[in-house]
């Protein structure tokens, strides 16, 4: 094996050879020691990013603008971290997977095939997102969710438990999807949350029908007014959310909130 670079004062790398779009003595970010960047592969660190810790970048995979990898995390095959991206614990980002923007990875979480993490979204614990997935926005998956396929998990929306998200599914607003629960297909989830942070979600079933999932139970919408009805306390706020996601699948084709 050649060397392909080496480490200078800074703790910067200097490039000792030309590589992929690299050329001899071309200065990248840093690293804390060899072992964070293999000399194999056209893999490298641009810029101020930092990999350090135990960390390791191999294969082709790229880290730039102001990313961060650290901990025994990995990063390889084609994937790339860059912006404010962070990936640290024991996480693994591979295939052509992308971590972006100020999105977080962390725990044991992978990040995987053509799936994009972005915007200020958090992946953590045993989460898998992978596929062509995407979770943006303040979204969070973790514990042992996953999400795959074409779903989008976005604005300020939770995946957890053991729940998985799929096919063409749209999970947005303030919705939570959890336990073993399965959306998947064209589904889409519009979520809102009470002034007390109890959160209401409206899921397309694959009856065709529309519920309102409130913790872990499905009401029909009748069901929903009725179960909340003038007794509640917050019976005025939560027909509101109500009438809210009502309208919201009606007009929205996304179910963004």
């Amino acid at each position: 094996m050649t060397k392909k670079y080496e480490i200078n004062a800074d703790g910067r790398v200097v490039a000792l050879r030309d590589f992929g779009f690299v050329k001899a003595k071309d200065v990248g970010g840093f690293v804390e020691s060899e072992t964070n960047l293999s000399h194999e592969g056209d893999c490298w660190v641009y810029g101020n990013a930092w990999v350090f810790g135990y960390a390791q970048v191999s294969a082709n995979a790229q880290i730039y603008g102001g990313a961060r990898v650290y901990g025994g995390a990995r990063v390889y095959g084609d994937a790339q971290v860059y912006g404010n991206a962070w990936v640290y614990g024991n996480a693994r980002v591979y295939g052509n997977a992308q971590v972006f923007g100020d999105a977080e990875v962390f725990g044991y979480a992978q990040v995987s095939a053509n799936a994009q993490v972005f915007g200020d979204a958090r992946v953590y614990g045993d989460a898998q997102v992978y596929e062509s997935a995407q979770v943006y926005g303040n979204a969070l998956v973790y514990e042992n969710a996953q999400v795959y396929g074409n779903a989008r998990v976005s604005a300020n929306a939770q995946v957890f438990g053991d729940a998985r998200v799929y096919g063409n599914a749209r999970v947005s607003g303030n919705a939570r999807v959890s336990g073993n629960a399965e959306v998947f297909g064209n589904a889409r989830v519009y979520g809102i949350a009470r002034s007390d942070g109890f959160s209401f979600c409206y899921v397309s079933c694959a009856d065709r029908e529309h519920r309102v999932i409130a913790k872990c139970r499905y009401f029909t919408m009748a069901q929903a007014r009725e179960h909340w009805g003038t007794k509640h306390p917050k019976h005025k706020e939560t027909y509101a959310i109500l009438d809210a996601l009502e309208r919201l699948s009606k007009v929205r084709e996304e179910g963004c909130v």
